[in-house]
């Protein structure tokens, strides 16, 4: 079974993107305006990195995409 490798992607409200880091892809710090982007720049950044990093084992690379996003929503209510 190949290592997944774990990234995270945490939402900048003042930026106004997504922002994409892990442990296991050294180097890997990335943005996008939405999740759909930031995955098709992962498809080319993790890779590149692991192959930089001298962590490429296979032709195949699977990673996991863990986004999370944080919200304040005001009601009706007074």
């Amino acid at each position: 079974m190949q290592k997944i490798h774990f990234i995270r992607a945490e939402w900048d409200d003042k930026a106004k993107v997504w922002v994409a880091t892990s442990d296991e892809v050294p180097g890997l710090a990335t943005e996008a305006a939405t999740l759909e982007e930031l995955s098709a720049k992962l498809d080319i950044l993790v890779p590149e990195l692991l192959q930089l990093n001298g962590g490429i084992t296979s032709s195949e690379i699977p990673f996991e995409l863990l986004a999370r996003r944080f919200s304040v929503v005001q009601t009706a209510l007074h």
